[in-house]
This record gives C-alpha cells, structure tokens and sequence, in this order.
C-alpha cells in the first residue's frame, strides 16, 4: 500500500495544518414528522487540510508522483497524523485536481486534503 510522502524534514505537513474530526450520522424523518437518527461509522472520520509552501523541486515532483500513481483520489494510502504520529492506514485524497504552483526557485506551494475512509 501506498503511503503519503513526507518532506526532506520528514515531516508530513507544515504550518498552518488543519485537522477535522467529523461524525457520519444520518437523520430519516418520517411522515408523522418523527425522526430516527443513527451514526453510519462507530467513530469519527478524519479530515486533513495540507498546506504546504517553500517547497523544492524534489518535493514538488515527489508530490506530483505520488498524486498520479494514486490517480487523484482513486486509490487509497496510509497516512501518519502530523499532530499525533498514528497512521491511518485507509486514506485518501479528497479532490481529483492537483494545483501546484513554482513562485521562485525552491518556493513551491500546494495544498492536498486528505481524508479517512471507513470500510
């Protein structure tokens, strides 16, 4: 299994980071106005928001391939929470489309939402 690549720092974000703990629950409301609400997962789904600036260019085409061989957000990888260091091994990217832009030399700036898949 793929996992998400870390920087030349090995670390795997940079500041500013955002991590989202989202619940899946679903609501049936029912013609008498009643409703039943149930939770589809036992636990809370994560959400990452990385963004990432002064990249190099090794960073840049390491991120570039990594996207391409996961075909977007096709496949799924493992991925190590930057503020706790677990892995979460069935992952996956949240958008098709990568961004990435070349300022200067070595100031590469991309942003990548990955999220946990449940199943």
């Amino acid at each position: 299994m793929a996992t998400f690549p870390n920087l030349k720092t090995s670390a795997v974000a940079q500041y500013p980071a955002t991590k989202v703990l989202r619940f899946q629950n679903q609501t049936l409301r029912f013609l008498d106005g009643t409703e039943q609400r149930y939770r589809d997962a036992a636990g809370p789904l994560h959400r990452w928001v990385i963004s990432l600036s002064q990249l190099d260019e090794g960073e840049m085409a390491a991120l570039d391939a990594f996207f391409a061989a996961n075909q977007g957000a096709f496949a799924s990888f493992a991925f190590t929470d930057p503020w706790d260091g677990t892995v979460y091994a069935n992952c996956s990217l949240a958008t098709d489309e990568l961004d990435p832009a070349s300022l200067a030399e070595m100031s590469g700036t991309m942003s990548l939402t990955v999220m946990e898949n449940r199943g």
